[in-house]
């Protein structure tokens, strides 16, 4: 599933497409609840992300690009694979595969909260850990999971930000001190622009510490294990994390 870094990346790629307010020639794919005659001729005013979600904004309404698991784009080219959705323009396609299509009514604005969105210029850390003290039997490997508070965060940028500030998962929001708690939000951030740079140059797997290891750094051996109520794939050092615990 891409995470948040990959939608800003999707977002940069296309930016020159923006230019003009392109107008959609040709609509195809297999998109469902979507009235691809609505969108002939209409013209793109803005190409957005909000955490996973890649959207492309018309004057009166938005389209939601959620690429799920599996969800694949193409610019001006095309693969085998069942198109979703795919939008021609005078000189550009855009092609989306496996993926959700939705079609949002009204201003963007609307529909979203970009303070909740890690990637984002409007991202609140002071919500953010507003939220968390408000669920204190949560774990944090599920809390950094929730789209609702860390928008974009992905099970890479959770199991990477947990090793990075030394927590095990199976933590409550009640048990950790509170700066753990601020460098939980503090990294959730500072991981998340380390992946997009990272992802950009394509070294993003190399400077994996827990992910997909079977050591850590410190060359103690890495626990893999679905846990919380997300049941996502962990990645954890029993050493170098530490499982606090209330008196």
């Amino acid at each position: 599933m891409p995470e948040g870094p990959s939608i800003v990346i999707l977002k940069d790629l296309i930016k020159d497409l923006h230019l003009g307010k392109p107008e959609i020639l040709e609509v195809e794919g297999s998109a469902k609840n979507l009235d691809k005659d609505r969108l002939l001729h209409e013209k793109i005013q803005d190409f957005k992300s909000w955490g996973k979600h890649f959207l492309i904004c018309f004057k009166d309404f938005t389209l939601r690009i959620h690429f799920m698991l599996f969800g694949t784009y193409l610019i001006n080219a095309h693969k085998k694979t069942k198109l979703t959705l795919g939008l021609a323009f005078k000189n550009d396609e855009l092609n989306f595969y496996t993926c959700k299509v939705d079609l949002l009514e009204g201003n963007v604005k609307e529909h979203y909260n970009w303070e909740n969105d890690i990637m984002a210029e409007e991202w609140n850390s002071r919500a953010a850990i507003k939220k968390l003290k408000e669920m204190p039997e949560a774990l944090v490997c599920d809390v950094l999971l929730d789209q609702h508070i860390f928008s974009g965060v992905g099970n890479i940028i959770k199991n990477e930000v947990l090793y990075r500030i030394k927590v095990h998962p199976l933590n409550k929001i009640e048990d950790l001190p509170p700066a753990k708690v601020k460098a939980l939000v503090k990294e959730a951030r500072n991981y998340s622009f380390d992946f997009l740079k990272w992802k950009k140059e394509n070294t993003l797997s190399k400077h994996w510490e827990v992910y997909s290891q079977k050591e850590c750094p410190r060359k103690h051996p890495i626990t893999k294990k679905e846990l919380g109520k997300t049941h996502r794939q962990t990645y954890y050092c029993g050493k170098c994390q530490k499982l606090y615990q209330q008196n």
